[in-house]
């Protein structure tokens, strides 16, 4: 569901007793976390029970499991994802009582209010690129707020209300959050169209990026990654016009010569280099920025280990887009050594299946073995016409080293069957798919006993 910003945007201490529908979800409970912290009134619903719910609990929120009107008969506003459907019964109370409503980035604009902004935006490495921004800074001497779409491995947790003037946001382009946060400063890791669903042209998604840079604080600066031509072209473009520009690119490391980051693979390397960037030109100290990103253990989802067992090495990734199959796959290939890449992909939307689909396929064909699963719906309807059966259809490697695997149960056995000693099973996707690591890990283990 698409709710409009308000023409007014009020900050977070004036929102009064705020409610959040689909609390447990990256996005809202990070602000939900920021507003606790500050002494804001929080509550919240969501589908089904998980840590980040008991977390939110521990802070003094009020969670409920399962949607009802009653849940927001005493609340002032009302803050709902885009995942959240029109006929959600809270929803409508909200309306029927003339409360606020707030879109997930209008509610984000309102803890950002007072604070000096770093956003972060592109259409991959948002997330890794926020997290270690946000790390080289806290090692720099500074006490950030952050916001980021996942959870920092060294703390456990996606956000957290620093004392400090600065605040480091992941700015989400693919409902136009980003277009309201009038950032100081931000980072642009590439431009590659997606969310075509929501911007509906390939040009009108570069645009957007646009329209982005022009809401940055005319005392402040871009960062673009300049080995992806829609970030290059987008630095010429505001270079042109005046706005202070840094650009950073994998193929001038320098910076980070002799430093041992969490993870291989260009497309990380350029996130960190961004990220020190960044740090420099707001004028803290390049040997401490360098330390953090050196110090830096990670994201959960972003080539994530989850274990070993069996001589089979379990890493999990968000990557539903091409490109991100690609860096993700390149990563894995160097972390795998002489062993061989045994992917499952979730493909995520229908309609990013039904315009990437045959991309990713492609993209696929980089793993030794590939194991497609269904397409995970999210807000959208199905389609028949519309599987994963499209995405393994175009993967380029023999057929006996592929298989589309409808059934998410059948996956876990799928995989260990294809795994040999030596080998580094990879689950990618935005959706479900994260839930079958632990899942092989355990079957791994129980095949080593049969031995």
């Amino acid at each position: 569901m698409r709710v409009p910003v308000p023409d007014e945007m009020l900050p977070a201490d004036r929102l009064g007793r705020v409610h959040f529908v689909g609390i447990g979800g990256a996005g809202l409970s990070g602000i939900a976390r920021i507003m606790l912290a500050r002494g804001i009134q929080v509550s919240g619903s969501d589908g089904t029970d998980s840590p980040t719910l008991a977390a939110l609990r521990t802070l003094g929120a009020r969670v409920h499991l399962g949607h009802d009107a009653a849940h927001v008969r005493d609340v002032d506003t009302l803050v709902v994802s885009t995942a959240v459907r029109e006929d959600n019964p809270e929803y409508l109370e909200a309306v029927r009582q003339g409360l606020r409503v707030l879109p997930r980035s209008a509610a984000l604009a309102a803890v950002m209010a007072g604070r000096r902004v770093l956003a972060v935006a592109g259409t991959h490495g948002k997330t890794t690129t926020t997290s270690l921004l946000t790390v080289a800074l806290q090692a720099a001497g500074a006490d950030p707020t952050y916001a980021i779409g996942g959870e920092l491995a060294a703390t456990g947790v996606n956000a957290a209300a620093g004392g400090g003037d600065l605040f480091v946001a992941e700015a989400d382009e693919s409902d136009g959050a980003f277009l309201h946060y009038t950032p100081y400063a931000a980072i642009v890791t590439n431009v590659e169209a997606d969310h075509l669903d929501q911007w509906g042209t390939p040009e009108a998604y570069a645009a957007a990026f646009d329209e982005f840079a022009d809401t940055i604080d005319p005392e402040g600066f871009l960062v673009c990654v300049v080995d992806d031509p829609g970030a290059a072209a987008l630095a010429e473009r505001h270079r042109a016009a005046g706005r202070r520009v840094v650009t950073v690119s994998a193929r001038e490391a320098a910076a980070l010569d002799g430093v041992t980051l969490w993870s291989p693979g260009e497309h990380y390397l350029a996130d960190a280099l961004a990220a020190l960037a960044a740090g420099v030109e707001l004028g803290y100290a390049a040997d401490d920025l360098v330390r953090g990103l050196a110090s830096y253990t990670g994201t959960k989802r972003r080539m994530e280990r989850k274990g070993e067992a069996g001589g089979v090495r379990v890493y999990d990734s968000y990557a539903h887009h091409p490109t991100e199959i690609a860096g993700d796959l390149q990563a894995a290939r160097a972390v795998a050594g002489e062993g061989r890449v045994v992917v499952a992909f979730q493909p995520h939307l229908v309609s990013r299946t039904r315009i990437f689909g045959a991309e990713m396929g492609r993209a696929l064909g980089a793993a030794d073995e590939v194991v497609v699963l269904d397409v995970y719906l999210a807000r959208e309807d199905p389609d028949p016409d519309v599987t994963g059966a499209l995405v393994a259809a175009a993967v380029p490697l023999p057929d006996d080293r592929v298989a589309f695997v409808p059934s998410f149960d059948a996956v876990p056995a799928e995989l260990v069957a294809r795994a040999r000693p030596g080998d580094l099973v990879l689950t990618l996707g935005a959706g479900t798919v994260t839930e079958i690591g632990p899942r092989v890990l355990r079957e791994l283990e129980l095949r080593d006993g049969e031995d």
